[in-house]
């Protein structure tokens, strides 16, 4: 794939000068299951405006990635998710990086595409961007990080690739609909639902 790098632990120095240059980066984790308390972090991927692409194999027991970390809790720029909750959490039990600022386009699809009850990324993608991704490898085994398959590293890279483009698109909608502001509230809290997450606290808004 052009525009592609893997990489072990941690991005190297020079990827990370390349990276503090964006204004956003795009951010995805592969793990062992949806659990970050239970399921190993496998891989992380990383995508600039420019579309190049790297996927960090993580290491089990792996505690830290210096590099990275530098990258995801700088304040300049925005990372970008889709479902942000998930890997929030889980980028910080695993390495204990404490990513901000965040944009999830999950929750900006739920509060700006209202007409539709579809916000996964493989719909988010088929209807702004006309594309459609194979999500055949989204259930298929991260563990084995050195024996990555090609179709795993591809699916990997996609699902980072167009998170840029989702990102200024959903922004117009929103700003469109008057919902921005409410939008960033939702932002505002996401560092609270993910301390809950991670402290195995469920349904305490509920009756």
């Amino acid at each position: 794939m052009e525009n592609f790098e893997v990489c072990d632990r941690d991005i190297s120095s020079q990827l990370l000068a390349r990276y503090m240059q964006a204004e956003a980066i795009a951010v995805d984790t592969e793990t062992m299951g949806l659990n970050p308390l239970r399921d190993r972090l496998c891989l992380i991927q990383l995508s600039d405006p420019d579309g190049y692409v790297s996927a960090i194999r993580i290491s089990r027991g792996q505690t830290e990635a210096p590099n990275l970390q530098q990258l995801l809790e700088a304040q300049t720029i925005t990372k970008i998710f889709h479902f942000a909750r998930f890997d929030l959490a889980t980028l910080q039990h695993h390495l204990g990086i404490v990513t901000s600022p965040a944009f999830c386009t999950k929750i900006a699809s739920k509060i700006a595409r209202t007409y539709s009850p579809r916000h996964g990324l493989k719909a988010l993608v088929q209807e702004l961007e006309g594309i459609e991704l194979d999500k055949s490898q989204q259930s298929s085994d991260w563990g084995n990080v050195n024996a990555l398959s090609e179709e795993q590293l591809s699916y990997a890279a996609n699902d980072v690739r167009y998170l840029h483009a989702l990102r200024h698109k959903l922004t117009d909608m929103l700003k469109r609909e008057d919902r921005w502001t409410l939008f960033q509230q939702c932002l505002a809290c996401l560092p609270t639902f993910v301390s809950l997450d991670l402290k195995q606290y469920s349904g305490i808004f509920e009756h």
